[in-house]
Formats: structure tokens, C-alpha cells, sequence
């Protein structure tokens, strides 16, 4: 149910999630452990007796973070299941889920509670979500949702497969979709924002909708944000 990725730090593997013209995604989500001993839930999937018990098994459960505007399908069984968790929003999510009390929406300042655990970045200015992506100190491991994809080629089958290639959703490693891309309305923070995580030097990498990369994440996230311009390349 987990697998270990780091120094405390598991992996979930999640259901198949169907978003907009059909598209199926895989879905992961992320558990840290902080040195407190309370346990960090990045991007919940759903819900099951095992998952809980395996968190149960680890810590208990604090904090649940929704990175972004798009990962927010399982939070109401999370709510429901732990109320005594603060649950923290990526920027523009508490005003689209109202039902959800929201501790906190999230900037790049991390709280008091994983200051020195974990720093995040807010990728700003996308017309499609605002994402917030995080560095875990202790393994060395950056974490992102949407803005990083690296789908099998034959994930998607018929004209999705068509639109997933020239949509750089299937290369041969984890890239920047092109909607992502055009979304951005702000490249000078998006160059910022890429630019604060390569300052990082992460050895690891975690994406939603892909592999995982336990070595060489920097390179590849460099190679992966050079069409933001000049001091990516």
C-alpha cells in the first residue's frame, strides 16, 4: 500500500481518474514524515482501510495538502475520515471548494509546522492552475503534480494518443505539457519559480503522472524548464 521512496518519505499508488474530453490519469500521492513525527499527505488519492492503517502505522496524520486547483477529488474523504488535520490549499482551490475549511492557502514561505523539512516554490501566473511544488530536504526529492508529465506512449489510445504526444505528455522523460506552457502568462515568475528549484539541486523526483526518478533529478528538471529561457539552459 506504501513504498518507501527516502529517509522518510512513501509513495501511494491511486486509482485511474477520467478528467475532461475522457483523459485517464494514474494518480500518486506522497507521505512525508516530519521530525516531529506527524505525518505531511501530499495530492490525497482515495481512500481505502489499508492506506489508513499503514498511515496509522507511521504517525499520525497533520497536515493534507492539495498542490494545486486540480488534485482536489479526494479531499472530502479525507475531511471526513481525519477532522482533526489541517488541510492547506494550493492558492485559488479554497474559493472553488468553499465546502472545505482550509487551515491555510499555501505561498512559498513554508508554514512553521515543516520549516526545515520541507521549502516550496508557488509557480505563479498559469491560466490553467497555480501550482506549488516542494523540495523534502531529508531525501533530496522535489515534487510535482501537473507542470511535470511522463505518460507511457500507449497510455492513451485513438486521437488522445495523437493530442497526448504533440502535447509533450509521452516523452521519453518528464516534461512541461504545451497547454501548461502557453498557460503561462507570466514567464518572469515561471523562470523564477524553475529557477528556485534547480537552486534546490533535488537528487529525487515525484510527479503525479509518471515514474518517480530516484537519481539524477536535477538534469532532467533543468532539460525539462529550458523553454523558459535564458539561466535554465
Amino acid at each position: 500500500m506504501l513504498t518507501k521512496f527516502g529517509p522518510e518519505i512513501w509513495l501511494a499508488e491511486g486509482p485511474k481518474l477520467t478528467a475532461a474530453l475522457g483523459f485517464c490519469y494514474p494518480t500518486r500521492m506522497a507521505v512525508i514524515r516530519l521530525p516531529q513525527g506527524g505525518l505531511f499527505i501530499w495530492s490525497p488519492v482515495a481512500l481505502s482501510d489499508g492506506l489508513a492503517a499503514a498511515l496509522s502505522a507511521l504517525g499520525p496524520l497533520q497536515h493534507v495538502v492539495a498542490p494545486n486547483a486540480l488534485h482536489d477529488s479526494f479531499l472530502t474523504e479525507w475531511r471526513t475520515a481525519y477532522p482533526g488535520a489541517a488541510f492547506h490549499a494550493a492558492p485559488k482551490l479554497s474559493q472553488a471548494r468553499p465546502d472545505i475549511p482550509f487551515a491555510t492557502e499555501l505561498t512559498d514561505a513554508p508554514l512553521a509546522d515543516w520549516q526545515g523539512a520541507l521549502d516550496q516554490v508557488v509557480f505563479w501566473g498559469n491560466a490553467i492552475t497555480t501550482e506549488v511544488v516542494f523540495f523534502h530536504r531529508a531525501s533530496g526529492t522535489a515534487i510535482f503534480t501537473d507542470l511535470l508529465q511522463q505518460l507511457p506512449r500507449d497510455w492513451f489510445s485513438g486521437w488522445r494518443r495523437l493530442v497526448a504526444r504533440l502535447d509533450l505528455m509521452t516523452e521519453a522523460s518528464p516534461a512541461v505539457p504545451r497547454k501548461f506552457r502557453l498557460a503561462f502568462r507570466d514567464r518572469p515568475a515561471a523562470r523564477k519559480a524553475a529557477a528556485q528549484v534547480l537552486a534546490w539541486q533535488p537528487e529525487r523526483l515525484i510527479i503525479a503522472h509518471g515514474p518517480p526518478l530516484q537519481t539524477g533529478a536535477t538534469p532532467v528538471l533543468r532539460q525539462a524548464f529550458r523553454w523558459l529561457g535564458a539561466g535554465l539552459a
